[in-house]
């Protein structure tokens, strides 16, 4: 069960109270952009990463195949296993002839060839910039033995990450008769997931204009990075069973927006879908400030702690997208599976923040402890429980 905690009654009126008095007054002079015709993208989702909320949907749980999409999840195991000391970008591995049989020089490639040394990084920024197949599938071999026990990683890394309408055949999304298969929803978790846990990883291999290997230079057919302020990519994907799918995300002025679309007819109206949708969702809504960075937002009960509570803090400020001009009352309650039981650590994610207005999607932020609470010793229990009669 997910308990209110007592002090979010008087929280939610504050919200309610003080937030119209905020709001902002609608510039006359300033054009919001229609959002793009929905039938134009069978599937398309937009979303504010930072406050967790849907700005569009249309078949957010479709099933559809992401083609080389599928390659953001092996750029994600492979970071997961960089930062647990599993993968080293300076690691070589060799492409083996078996590899090389199935892969060389098979749709988009970095012209790889059987017996051919390679390092992880040039792998990566292969894979990431210009969507090699062979480079994908000589990495997941290289690390795990075999290209069947890396995308066996890739499906339990996606389970872990909560992608249950999801599965991967292979490391690269090459054509399968559709045994590959995911939705927007959880490619929007699996881009959060990329950014928020290797943010450093993220800014060096993924959203180049280009890549250049063994001296043959191709471009990154991202239909935002360049053209899109503030765009800094992920990955395009296509076959002819597909259709054109895209999964993208653009940052301006500490907003970011995750964009994902599929089965869009053809590149340029995937472009087109693109840049209309992230401009209309920079455009059509205020962004209103709730809790500036740092603040304590609420405390949560801790059972067999030093503490019978903890502050709560979110990671940086707390915001809500409104409709441009709307000022709707806001409630907000703190979600958590309580009570926490100790030991836990500070800046250890505890709870969630939902902030719910009419007719807006719900924004829901994660908070964290804001310091640490050991667990309790006899003294401590002996006045938890002293307290918990009088509580």
């Amino acid at each position: 069960m997910l308990p209110t905690l007592k002090p979010l009654i008087a929280l939610a009126a504050l919200l309610s109270l003080a937030l119209p008095a905020q709001a902002s007054v609608p510039d006359p002079g300033r054009v919001v952009p229609a959002i793009p015709t929905a039938l134009e993208a069978p599937v398309a989702l937009l979303v504010d990463l930072g406050t967790g909320q849907v700005l569009h949907a249309r078949n957010p749980d479709r099933r559809f195949m992401p083609a080389s999409v599928t390659k953001v999840m092996t750029l994600y195991l492979a970071f997961e296993l960089m930062k647990a000391g599993r993968l080293h970008p300076d690691q070589v591995f060799e492409v083996r002839p078996e590899v090389a049989r199935d892969w060389r020089r098979k749709g988009s490639t970095m012209f790889l060839d059987a017996g051919e040394r390679v390092r992880v990084e040039d792998l990566l920024l292969g894979i990431a910039n210009v969507s090699a197949n062979d480079g994908a599938a000589v990495l997941g071999d290289g690390q795990a033995g075999s290209v069947a026990a890396w995308t066996a990683a890739m499906n339990r890394t996606a389970w872990g990450l909560g992608m249950t309408g999801s599965h991967f055949h292979s490391p690269n999304g090459f054509p399968d008769e559709g045994r590959t298969f995911t939705t927007a929803s959880d490619l929007v978790t699996l881009a959060r997931a990329l950014i928020t846990r290797h943010p450093d990883e993220f800014g060096y291999y993924i959203g180049r204009m280009g890549f250049d290997y063994k001296g043959i230079a191709q471009a990154n057919h991202d239909p935002m990075i360049g053209r899109v302020p503030g765009a800094d990519g992920i990955k395009t994907g296509f076959t002819n069973e597909s259709g054109f799918s895209y999964l993208g995300t653009a940052r301006r002025n500490g907003q970011r927006l995750v964009l994902v679309l599929a089965g869009v007819e053809n590149g340029r109206l995937r472009a087109k879908l693109a840049k209309a949708y992230v401009e209309w969702g920079f455009a059509a809504f205020d962004r209103r400030q709730l809790f500036a960075p740092g603040a304590v937002i609420g405390e949560a009960r801790v059972q067999d702690g030093g503490t019978r509570h903890v502050a709560l803090k979110a990671a940086g400020p707390v915001t809500i997208d409104l409709p441009k001009g709307a000022t709707p009352s806001l409630t907000a309650t703190i979600r958590y599976e309580g009570p926490l039981r100790a030991p836990l650590a500070a800046g250890q994610e505890v709870a969630v923040l939902e902030v719910t207005a009419p007719g807006v999607s719900p924004a829901r932020i994660p908070l964290y402890a804001a310091e640490a609470v050991a667990t309790a010793g006899p003294l401590d229990r002996i006045v938890n429980a002293v307290a918990g009669l009088f509580s």
